[in-house]
């Protein structure tokens, strides 16, 4: 199986390429009538290859490094303890808009096939902005099996600054994560927590530059996933839950100032206890090196849970992408950490090669009597307009959603990015990315690079999304 890998690498014009489709489909989306252009591959990426030689697997390795809790403890008794996630959720104040308040565009860019069962847009200076990109998203429903966190129902999604666009690179890649208050599903509000990394043995933080392409809330860490080219080639980042701190001064500094604790105009900082690193640099133009992770999420039907990833390559690159999971820790005072070797390595548990380029986001999930689970792989075609494919692949078959008269395949989110699995409910929560400049604009814009391309432009138009879907429902539109 190894080398039926190796041979399709070579043959890279088997993969999957994004093509405009150029029709235009309409669709019925909450309020009315509303039309969009296709634009993906028909091309069937075809079953999964797997990877079992060691040579192949040896390249996801991880390297587990945890900060010490001395640390970690110094500075949250220097910025006034633990405000915990309930803290955070009391004092939400931006305010999320219902499906029938969200924009034309906006409602554009949600799915064709399977319909959305939720949609949920940003208020309007986070839906418009041009500064930061929305990129995943994880849930309490990853957090623990009942769907709550204590007596909340709560979504995070990760957002990352595009300080190169925005004139100040100083910015680039600081992360930050919406904790979102879904208690009540027609009333959703939130807050913006900054990511950060101890120094000093606890007496100062700095920002952590994460792209946030993927992360996962499980029982009470949360880890996400590092930008490529990181310090000490990290990958990943860990976060307690159970640390999360108060700043005491408003200002754009990060970390320990004059007359307090400063989170770059934020209130509340979570502070990373740690990482996990690759063996060498990661690359991003070929998949016969170490990854660049870009995007994890849970899988609660393996045995233990487990962390899945992806890589990314350009959707006209011609580069088949990895798939792979690593198993979560079985030991009582490890909750939410990888499981390691005596060592703290980190080691694949099962990865695979899959000719669906251009992947945003990965899914495992094994249904009730299956052998095998099922991988679901969100790919975002190149061009900017186009709604994306979510393919389900296992080992002898892929499957997708076909809509309108020319039964494309392109029936999936615009733009969309991650995927989280809610178990409790059966849905499966993802986002879209942009904010465009004009929607006759869309057109000439690449999918990934969207916001960087109209950075600082007048009258930005959002098409960005929180949605859920059935899985189930998911699963019936597959041909």
């Amino acid at each position: 199986m190894a080398y039926r890998g190796r041979h399709r690498r070579r043959k890279k014009g088997r993969a999957l390429r994004a093509s405009l489709a150029g029709t235009a489909l309409a669709l019925t989306v909450a309020a009315g009538l509303i039309s969009t252009s296709q634009a993906a591959s028909s091309d069937n990426p075809g079953a999964l290859t797997a990877l079992s030689s060691s040579s192949e697997t040896d390249k996801l390795q991880l390297q587990e490094n945890l900060v010490g809790e001395d640390t970690l403890d110094a500075l949250e008794s220097e910025m006034g303890g633990n405000i915990g996630v309930d803290g955070v959720l009391k004092n939400a104040n931006h305010q999320m808009r219902n499906r029938a308040d969200c924009g034309a565009q906006e409602k554009a860019a949600l799915p064709v096939e399977p319909a959305a069962t939720r949609a949920y847009c940003w208020a309007d200076s986070d839906a418009r902005t041009q500064k930061w990109l929305p990129q995943s998203v994880t849930t309490s429903g990853d957090s623990d099996e009942d769907g709550r966190w204590g007596s909340n129902r709560v979504i995070l999604s990760g957002w990352t600054h595009d300080g190169q666009a925005a004139g100040a690179k100083e910015d680039e890649s600081l992360a930050r994560v919406a904790f979102i208050d879904a208690n009540d599903p027609v009333n959703l509000k939130y807050r913006w927590v900054l990511l950060v990394a101890p120094l000093d043995g606890g007496k100062d933080f700095e920002a952590v530059r994460s792209r946030i392409g993927g992360m996962v809330w499980h029982q009470d860490k949360l880890i996400v996933t590092a930008r490529n080219g990181a310090v000490g080639n990290d990958a990943l980042y860990v976060f307690d839950m159970n640390r999360i701190l108060r700043a005491d001064v408003i200002s754009g500094a990060v970390g320990k100032v004059e007359d307090g604790w400063s989170a770059h105009g934020y209130r509340y900082v979570m502070p990373a206890m740690g990482s996990y690193s690759l063996t060498g640099a990661c690359d991003a133009t070929t998949n016969d090196r170490v990854p660049c992770l870009a995007s994890v999420s849970l899988d609660r039907t393996s045995a233990p849970d487990s962390l899945v990833a992806n890589e990314w390559f350009r959707p006209d690159s011609g580069e088949p992408g990895r798939v792979w999971r690593y198993d979560y820790s079985t030991v009582s005072h490890r909750t939410g950490l990888l499981a390691t070797d005596t060592r703290g390595r980190v080691h694949a548990e099962e990865a695979y090669e899959t000719d669906a380029v251009g992947l945003q986001g990965v899914l495992s999930h094994r249904p009730n009597g299956a052998s095998e689970p099922n991988w679901y792989a969100g790919h975002a075609p190149g061009a900017g307009d186009g709604h994306g494919t979510l393919w389900q692949q296992n080992k002898s078959v892929a499957k997708a959603a076909k809509c309108g008269g020319d039964e494309s395949y392109a029936c999936w989110g615009r733009d969309t990015q991650s995927l989280s699995y809610w178990q409790e409910t059966g849905e499966l929560w993802t986002l879209t990315g942009r904010a465009t400049t004009s929607a006759s604009k869309v057109n000439d814009l690449p999918g990934r690079a969207a916001d960087k391309v109209t950075a600082w432009q007048q009258n930005a138009v959002s098409e960005r999304v929180l949605y859920a879907v059935e899985l189930s429902a998911v699963d019936r539109s597959l041909e």
